[in-house]
């Protein structure tokens, strides 16, 4: 689910903000480094500072609003087991544990969904706030709570808010913890009480960084200025449906009934003209409205380019610097987000029950995204309905991964298209739909500022969504020059850029998570998973009774024929109005699968060939769930059985699909310098497992990188290539052959982690259908200094081979006796508010780190690395867990970092060691098993 992350915990201001508050945070910083130095060296005030915020988790508290006492049991992890004897004692319990351990956590999320990131940072995070007010999360979250939960849930939210209070109630800041002391020298911030609204807030913020291909939107319009529709297609190849399977393999859509149905994998598919759906595609190479981009195909830098666009490009290149400069929620902001889950049933696994696994692919944190707990009745009746166990997001009840005493359940993210972005004619104060002018809808934004002075905003509405280009000084300039065809509307004074997204409708998701908490069966989890609107997620399920299944929910858009949503569309045509919402019943589901598992890894939710409605056009390409098939089937071909520990070793499979694919033939080039030779000579016998000790992939990886930024990603526009990378190049608006003369430099504009080439299964997809092809345009390079000129593929493979050569010697020192993956693939964990920037004494006191890690980019144990940035760990599994259906007590879990976000609890980063090793914990789930691992008791009483 994830979310490429990061810091729910505690959310990151964001990193253009970092950099403008750098010297408004000076005095901060001095400040906490005399704090924290105070308590290196025993000072009073100091050490009770820090020790005032740790929780008390035993003896006895008063909770004033309980009806009756809560026992809540803590393992020596410090996570937390409640037992209660009604639903709103659980849920009030769970709020005042998790502000125990996590409240400055919960504070900054919530400020990060409301856009009030300024009134806790200062001025530095102003921009922020303006383009989240301007997606108005908050005010969708509270029409939410008002018009679409139940009464049920509601009454949980208000318990959930009721604990949360009851232990901020009668604490300063320093009491909170250690962050609030230090933000006490610069302003008086004083943490408000939490409200239900704050906890249905942060589910926006979940869906925004799972929303889909919205960054794919934006980058295949960035493309056109370099690039024309044939090498942008070669970019955005086909979904592998020959070599990857889909997820469902053995259900239909019946287009008679419009419904989708359990069944054999020959069933007739729907046809691609059904009303309502997506029936064609308006292919990769053009513009928001239809125009061609005017580049070339022939060359592989495609120089030329309209004026058009230029300007398209420019203005999304404006929302791009705006995105990226968001915090993350649970993601690297929309990419890179991946997960693996899988379940196998009881007739191929030792026990004879399912085993279902999960590891949702998010950015490092700390603390990690999740909370681990256990919530129980004493005794479940309608009184008191939960007994449930697993991951919970600080900030919201209930659990949204794991199991009750039934089910368990799974989440990856499905990634099916539910944004779109339109260009906006805007005139005076309106804007053009249907050959008419519509005026705005509109409203006034005030955002306190810490330190200095409010600041108010307009926000502004189109029928497609809010104004994201009213944020940015350069998307009102360039929009003047926005791309469009000849049916279009005179620019006038430019164009805006609007957003349309299904999370900025009011939904019922908060409403599933306690369904599917208390699901007892097939039905009741299909009928839970129904209402999980937004973010859509791909479900994964197995039962004590030995069925599984798998469900893909969610309020996904249908679009008119020649739209699938991959490019920006004109706002004022209405043929590019959604169409509706494809019916809960179409979508594609599969129970009780005759091969007896079911894998799903953000590959195609169904062969688009079998299905009519278009979920998406960039689904991740299947190398993973693939992977994950190849191993369940090597394990039961022949009757072998599946055990908990082989589903924990398929959890940390290291395998290389790109390696595979490549290595023979690097193998068959002549590098003629010996030191090259050297390198190379680490491929032979190599069995393309990415162990954090291996010499061979940190060479092969190094090589990987080069390969595509000498192929590709040196010929991207500036818009996606890393900061800090400048080349001299053409100008996209000349023509004919360039001398020196004619090119100018031009350095990146991405943040490394999000730049592109990324290295991922896409990518595997674009060189494999290259390989085939050794004189490809795109094999060419230039020479460079003493590097020679490619015009071949095993030219430039070669070219990547001695870059690679001398980059790790760089790196890793001339003797490749010493390298190995884990010193150049490391993983930091960094506190994301107050550990992000500063003096080194200070880093170290709130961060953790490196681990060398092994795994990579698309395989199964996905510590993902971005190859245009660099080689550390910029996502993760974030947990991983395996449930045993057949003893609920020997499933296993993990999580990235500890239970608590205190910087000098115990629980800090107690599992990270475990976690890297690749070790699962204990899962206590019963009476029994959770008092025999208990090391502390509170009791709270009313």
């Amino acid at each position: 689910m994830p979310p490429n992350t990061t810091a729910s915990t505690g959310q990151q201001p964001g990193k253009s903000g970092r950099r403008k508050g750098r010297k408004a945070r000076l005095v901060l910083i001095v400040l906490v480094l005399a704090l924290i130095g105070g308590v290196a060296f025993g000072g009073y005030w100091s050490v009770s500072t820090v020790r005032a915020s740790f929780p008390q988790t035993k003896g006895t508290l008063t909770l004033k609003g309980l009806s009756g006492p809560v026992e809540v049991k803590r393992d020596n992890y410090g996570i937390p087991q409640i037992y209660a004897s009604s639903d709103a004692d659980l849920f009030m319990a769970q709020g005042y544990v998790q502000a125990q351990d996590r409240f400055y956590e919960m504070d900054v999320r919530r400020h990060m969904a409301s856009g009030r990131l300024s009134e806790m940072f200062g001025k530095s995070q102003v921009d922020n706030d303006e383009f989240l007010r301007t997606l108005g999360w908050d005010r969708v979250a509270e029409k939410e709570y008002d018009t679409k939960l139940s009464a049920s849930t509601k009454k949980y939210l208000q318990a959930y808010s009721k604990g949360v209070n009851s232990y901020l109630q009668g604490k300063d800041g320093k009491d909170i913890s250690l962050e609030y002391a230090a933000l006490g020298f610069t302003n008086d911030y004083k943490p408000q009480n939490w409200t239900p609204v704050d906890s249905v807030s942060w589910l926006k913020a979940m869906a925004w960084d799972l929303r889909g291909n919205m960054q794919d939107e934006v980058d295949r319009a960035l493309l056109t200025s370099r690039l024309g529709p044939k090498q942008i297609a070669d970019l955005y190849p086909e979904y592998p449906s020959g070599r990857n399977k889909a997820i469902v393999q053995e259900g239909q859509y019946n287009e008679l009934t419009g419904t989708f149905e359990q069944g054999g994998t020959s069933g007739t598919s729907g046809t691609s003209g059904t009303s309502g759906t997506s029936g064609g595609s308006t292919g990769t190479g053009g513009t928001a409205a239809g125009s061609s981009s005017g580049t070339g195909s022939s060359s592989s830098t495609g120089s030329s380019g309209s004026s058009g666009t230029e300007g398209l490009q420019s203005q999304l290149t404006g929302l791009t610097k705006v995105l990226d400069d968001l915090p993350p929620a649970v993601g690297v902001n929309g990419d890179g987000i991946g997960s693996n889950s899988w379940v196998v049933s009881g007739e191929h696994t030792i026990t004879g029950k399912p085993l279902l696994a999960n590891d949702p692919h998010l950015s490092p944190s700390l603390p990690s995204v999740w909370y681990q707990m256990g919530l129980h009745c004493r005794s479940v009746s309608s009184a008191c309905q939960y007994d449930v166990s697993g991951y919970t997001f600080a900030g919201m009840p209930g659990v949204i991964i794991g199991h009750n005493q039934d089910i368990a359940w799974g989440m990856t993210n499905s990634g099916v298209d539910v944004t779109d972005l339109y260009l906006e004619k805007i005139t005076g104060d309106g804007y053009q739909y249907d050959g008419k002018i519509k005026p705005f809808q509109t409203r006034e934004e005030t955002i306190k500022v810490a330190g200095g002075e409010t600041k108010k905003i307009v926000v502004r509405e189109t029928n497609n969504g809010p104004l994201l280009s009213d944020r940015d000084e350069e998307l009102v300039k360039v929009g003047k020059k926005a791309g469009v065809n000849t049916a279009a509307p005179d620019r006038g004074d430019g164009y805006g850029v609007a957003l349309r997204w299904t999370a900025l409708q009011p939904g019922t998701t908060m409403d599933a998570v306690f369904a599917m908490d208390k699901a007892k069966d097939w039905n009741d989890f299909r009928e839970a998973a129904a209402q999980f609107e937004v973010p859509s997620q791909n479900l994964i399920y197995a039962d004590t009774q030995n069925n599984i299944g798998y469900t893909l929910p969610g309020k996904i858009p249908t679009r008119a024929e020649g739209d699938d949503g991959s490019i920006p569309a004109p706002g004022w045509d209405p043929k590019y109005r959604w169409t509706g919402y494809i019916e809960q019943d179409a979508l594609p589901y599969e129970y009780k699968p005759k091969r007896g598992y079911i894998v799903t890894a953000n590959q195609a939710a169904i062969d688009p060939d079998k299905y009519p409605y278009t979920l998406t056009k960039d689904w991740g390409y299947g190398t993973r769930s693939q992977r994950i098939s190849d191993l369940i089937e090597s394990k039961i071909k022949n009757g072998g059985k599946v055990s908990t520990d082989d589903m924990r070793q398929m959890q940390l499979d290291n395998s290389s699909e790109i390696a595979r694919l490549l290595v023979p033939t690097l193998l068959k080039i002549d590098p003629e310098n010996k030191d090259v030779r050297e390198a190379q000579k680490l491929l032979e016998g190599w069995d393309y497992t990415q162990d954090a000790d291996s010499a061979a992939a940190a060479y092969f990886n190094a090589v990987w990188r080069n390969i595509l930024k000498l192929a590709f990603g040196n010929k991207l526009p500036k818009e996606l290539r890393p900061k800090g990378q400048c080349l001299w190049v053409k100008p996209v608006n000349t023509t004919g052959p360039a001398d020196e003369a004619d090119e100018v430099r031009e350095c990146g504009q991405r943040d490394p982690d999000q730049a592109q080439p990324d290295g991922g299964d896409r990518w595997f997809e674009v060189v494999r259908g290259l390989m085939e092809q050794p004189k490809s345009d795109w094999w060419k390079t230039p020479e460079a200094g003493t590097r020679p000129e490619a015009v071949n593929r095993d030219q430039l493979f070669r070219r990547a081979m001695i870059d690679a050569r001398w980059e790790l010697t760089a790196k890793l020192g001339k003797d490749i006796d010493s390298w190995s993956w884990g010193r150049l693939h490391r993983l930091f964990l960094d506190n994301q508010t107050l550990g992000t920037e500063g003096p080194g004494f200070l880093q170290y006191a709130l961060n953790r780190g490196p681990w060398e890690l092994g795994g990579g980019e698309a395989t199964v144990n996905a510590t993902g690395w971005n190859a245009a940035g660099g080689y550390n760990v910029v996502w993760v599994p974030s947990m991983r867990m395996v449930v045993n259906l057949g003893d609920l007590d020997k499933s296993k879990w993990i999580n990235l970092s500890g239970a608590s976000g205190h910087a000098y609890s115990a629980h800090y980063v107690d599992q990270t060691d475990k976690w890297a090793e690749g070790e699962l914990l204990p899962w206590s789930f019963s009476d029994k098993a959770v008092e025999g691992s208990t090391t502390d008791k509170l009791v709270l009483k009313p």
